[in-house]
């Protein structure tokens, strides 16, 4: 830090976490941070180390490297930009400088021990609404939950083998329907599901498909893809815990119709792929998975359904971001995790993304339950403006649904397939 400005609070407030530190927090921290500097084409971060540290990215360009060779950009004061980079440890990614960065480098021992301090006020959800117990013994535990989480001590769901090796063999030009099928008979139960389902009401052709082949070449590579990841989730949603598999199953089935509500808007109100949008409605809550799996270690604190809550609300986007990335997703379904309950959110592009299809099926599936009283009215929300192909209002929304109902069952059916 010798001879350089401090970053302000107001530049540090900006990232996540830091964002629930007081202003003396972030006195302290900014002293004990580093600031470092990389020149284009200089390595920042190299896969599979395990360091401790946590890097935030305050002005430049860097390029992420994944072990399967896919590659994305991060540009400093963007939203991709608010995280620390490549988080995950051991690193998932080589880290690369295009431009000429600069860096906020902290320990995560550090960080972590001012999360812990952190107030109450500062870590409150939107509601306003504390923890139980207020700067009780619960407090402090569940600082102690979140810093796990930050600082990878769980264990983050991995994509079944299956859905691995055929979404990698899909990307591939040069990949073949023969290739794929045999990818997927490598899995009996997937082979009889992707049969299943291609002989099911919404793809079925004039003659029923007799082997997985067949499946392939009708559904085609992409759709193909999809259906194997979707069917694969099934088993992600899982924990040893019998009151927290209670949680489980509960999320699932909202997942589910969450998945089926936005393959229906897709279809109907946009140009965008409906397995697409069916992958994304199932996974835009895959960061509340190890929420709960880690939940099992906690089982005092989370006996209080309030906390396991709070809780869920506090990271659901941050650890399901991480999830996606670490699978290597591509950016739209991460962004459709990371916003699906933000319902201001408004996409940079002009045409309806993922994200938009994601948010405005959460709102229908919320319609009539108890988290109805804090929905904000539809016209209001950017996302469902965007769905403008069909011109949507509240009732002619409803009205597609309500037409659609029978569609909406049969993706259910499809997701339902054993």
């Amino acid at each position: 830090m010798a001879g350089q400005e401090s970053l302000p609070l107001r530049r540090l407030r900006e990232f996540q976490p830091l964002n629930r530190l007081t202003d003396d927090q972030l006195v302290l921290l900014a002293s004990r941070a580093e600031r470092r500097t990389h020149g284009p084409g200089q390595r920042v971060l190299e896969r599979g180390v395990r360091d401790g540290l946590d890097f935030f990215l305050i002005a430049g360009k860097i390029e992420l490297e994944s072990q399967d060779g896919r590659k994305s950009v991060i540009e400093a004061e963007t939203e991709k930009a608010l995280n620390p980079i490549a988080r995950l440890q051991p690193r998932m990614y080589h880290v690369t400088a295009v431009k000429p960065c600069e860096f906020l480098v902290v320990e995560q021992e550090i960080l972590n021990q001012l999360l812990r301090a952190a107030p109450v006020a500062q870590v409150e959800m939107d509601s306003g609404e504390g923890l139980a117990g207020g700067e009780s013994e619960e407090h402090h535990l569940l600082m102690e939950f979140y810093s796990e989480l930050r600082s990878n001590q769980i264990k983050l769901p991995s994509v079944p083998d299956v859905a691995w090796k055929v979404r990698r063999l899909v990307d591939r030009e040069d990949s073949t329907a023969d290739q794929v099928a045999l990818a997927v008979s490598a899995d009996p139960a997937m082979a009889a599901k992707l049969v299943r389902a291609c002989n099911s009401p919404l793809y079925r052709g004039f003659s029923d498909v007799r082997n997985v082949r067949e499946a392939v070449v009708r559904l085609g590579m992409r759709t193909t893809r999809q259906l194997v990841t979707v069917f694969s989730m099934r088993e992600v949603f899982k924990t040893r815990q019998p009151a927290l598999q209670k949680e489980m199953e509960k999320l699932w089935r909202h997942s589910r119709e969450v998945a089926a509500l936005s393959w229906v808007l897709a279809d109907h109100a946009t140009r965008l792929d409906p397995e697409e949008a069916l992958l994304a409605g199932l996974l835009h809550d895959i960061g509340v998975v190890p929420i709960l799996v880690q939940a099992e270690h906690h089982v005092n604190l989370f006996a209080d359904e309030a906390n396991l809550s709070h809780a869920i609300g506090e990271l659901r986007a941050d650890v399901g971001t991480a999830v996606l990335e670490n699978w290597s997703f591509p950016p739209a379904f991460v962004e459709a995790v990371r916003h699906a309950e933000d319902w201001d959110y408004e996409c940079r592009e002009s045409n309806p993304q993922l994200v938009d299809v994601v948010i405005v099926a959460q709102l229908h599936s919320m319609i009539g339950s108890s988290q109805n009283a804090d929905l904000p009215p539809f016209d209001r929300v950017p996302a469902y403006r965007r769905l403008g192909e069909l011109e949507l209002n509240a009732s002619r929304s409803l009205q597609l649904l309500t037409e659609a109902r029978a569609r909406v069952d049969e993706v259910q059916q499809l997701l339902s397939i054993r």
